[in-house]
């Protein structure tokens, strides 16, 4: 398919204006982390490396990298287990109600946070009585995180089939056997785009955490927020929230690039 100069014109032009809209404010915020002012002006009246000094040494915001860390790593390894496993359950077996369980494993991701942490928060606090804690922020992340992986790992399965997990099982292999030495290898890659884009999800998350996670537990989005108008704080948030794409970008890239390599590869 050909299209026209006048055509190629437009839509390179509505392509630099969406990514304009969406990438400057990003630009704005990184250059305000080196700006001399505490407020958020614009233009910066100078810049400074001082803020950034100041950032890693902030007590609340390195508490908070290690709390979003801790949480999107469990999240994740809940994410790639009972994602990996109910990929399996629907794509290698027929059973009643499967496309429904489908729809089900799929819907956190599509609701709006909100709900789903209002949802969560009156199932921790009234129905099984739990106080809310960095378990339940990390239960929450799995509902959607799940939802990653789970896509990943089906549409690999899809792709490879049941040729070589049957010929393993001609071969006298058992159950355990085949998925060890013939169905994970084969997973691999899909895993790891999987647990990467769970992780980055888990990491940057707020409206559910806001709902699950209490007053004792504070993730970085959420010490971004709670600072992001105190005096003096604008230009350490600045630098935490750059530190923040950097985090979520690279999980992202490296994720996308497997999946580009897989789509090559014969």
């Amino acid at each position: 398919m050909r299209l026209s100069r006048p055509a190629r014109v437009v839509l390179a032009v509505l392509t630099g204006i969406i990514l304009a809209v969406i990438y400057l404010p990003l630009i704005v915020v990184l250059i305000n982390s080196f700006s001399t002012s505490t407020n958020l002006t614009w233009p910066p009246p100078g810049l400074t490396l001082e803020w950034w000094v100041k950032a890693f040494r902030n007590e609340g915001a390195l508490d908070a990298i290690a709390t979003s860390v801790q949480i999107a790593i469990v999240a994740t390894l809940v994410s790639l287990v009972l994602g990996t496993l109910i990929s399996l359950a629907l794509q290698r077996f027929t059973f009643f109600g499967r496309d429904a369980v489908s729809l089900l494993v799929i819907l956190p991701i599509a609701l709006p946070g909100i709900i789903t942490g209002i949802a969560l928060n009156n199932a921790f606090r009234t129905i099984m009585g739990i106080q809310l804690s960095i378990a339940t922020v990390i239960i929450a992340h799995a509902t959607f995180c799940i939802v990653t992986v789970f896509n990943n790992v089906i549409a690999r399965l899809r792709r490879v089939g049941t040729n070589l997990e049957e010929a393993s099982a001609d071969l006298g292999a058992g159950l355990w056997t085949t998925f060890r030495l013939v169905t994970f290898p084969q997973l691999r890659s899909a895993l790891f785009a999987g647990g990467l884009l769970a992780f980055a999800l888990s990491f940057d998350e707020i409206i559910v955490t806001t709902f699950t996670a209490g007053s004792s537990v504070k993730t970085l989005p959420i010490w971004i927020l709670d600072n992001l108008f105190r005096p003096n704080q604008a230009p350490i948030v600045n630098v935490i929230a750059v530190v923040l794409v950097l985090v979520s970008i690279v999980p992202i890239y490296v994720a996308q690039r497997l999946a580009g390599a897989e789509k090559v590869t014969p």
